[in-house]
C-alpha cells in the first residue's frame, strides 16, 4: 500500500551500487566500442577505458542514458588520453549535375577521401567523423532532391589483427 500511494520503491544501497556499477561498465563498453587510439587506429579494451574513467573520477548519472554519458566520457577522456571516435566509412553516389558543387559543400565534413570516381556520376568513398553523418545525409538529400545515394560501408574504421596476447 505504501508503494502505491507514494509511488516510490525503496532500493537498497547494495542494489543501487550494483545498478551503478553495471551502468559504469555499460558506458565503458560503449566508449571502447566507438573509439580508437588515433595514432594506431586500434580499439581500446573495456578494462582500459574503465581504468581511465576511474582516473578522471567519472561518476555515473543514474537518470541519464548510457549512450549520452558515453559521449560525455569521450569528451572528458580526450583531455587526458589519445582517444577519438572511430571514423565511419561511407560511399556516396551523386548525379553528375550536382556532384561537383555538392562535393565542395561536403569537403569540410570529410576526414579522408579514399576513392573518387567520376563517370556519369560522382562516386566517393570516404571516412567521416560519426558526428557529421546526419549533416552529410541531409545535404545529399536536399541538394540532389533524393537522386543521390549515401551508403554506410562500415560504422567504424578500425585496424584489427597482428596483436596477439599470449
Amino acid at each position: 500500500v505504501q508503494i502505491l500511494s507514494k509511488g516510490e520503491l525503496q532500493v537498497s544501497d547494495k542494489e543501487r551500487h550494483t545498478q551503478l556499477e553495471q551502468m559504469f561498465r555499460d558506458i565503458a563498453t560503449i566508449v571502447a566500442d566507438k573509439c580508437v587510439n588515433p595514432e594506431t587506429k586500434r580499439p581500446y579494451t573495456v578494462i582500459l577505458i574503465e581504468r581511465a574513467m576511474k582516473d578522471i573520477h567519472y561518476s555515473v548519472k543514474p537518470h541519464k542514458s548510457t549512450k549520452q554519458q558515453a559521449l560525455e566520457v569521450i569528451r572528458q577522456l580526450k583531455e587526458t588520453m589519445q582517444i577519438e571516435r572511430a571514423h565511419m566509412r561511407l560511399r556516396f553516389i551523386l548525379p553528375a549535375k550536382e556532384g561537383k558543387k555538392l562535393k565542395e559543400k561536403l569537403k569540410p565534413l570529410i576526414k579522408v577521401i579514399e576513392n573518387e570516381d567520376f563517370h556519369e556520376q560522382l562516386e566517393i568513398v570516404c571516412l567521416i567523423d560519426p558526428g557529421c553523418f546526419r549533416e552529410i545525409d541531409e545535404l545529399i538529400r536536399s541538394e540532389t532532391k533524393g537522386r543521390g545515394t549515401l551508403e554506410v560501408l562500415s560504422l567504424k574504421d578500425v585496424e584489427e589483427g597482428d596483436e596477439k596476447l599470449e
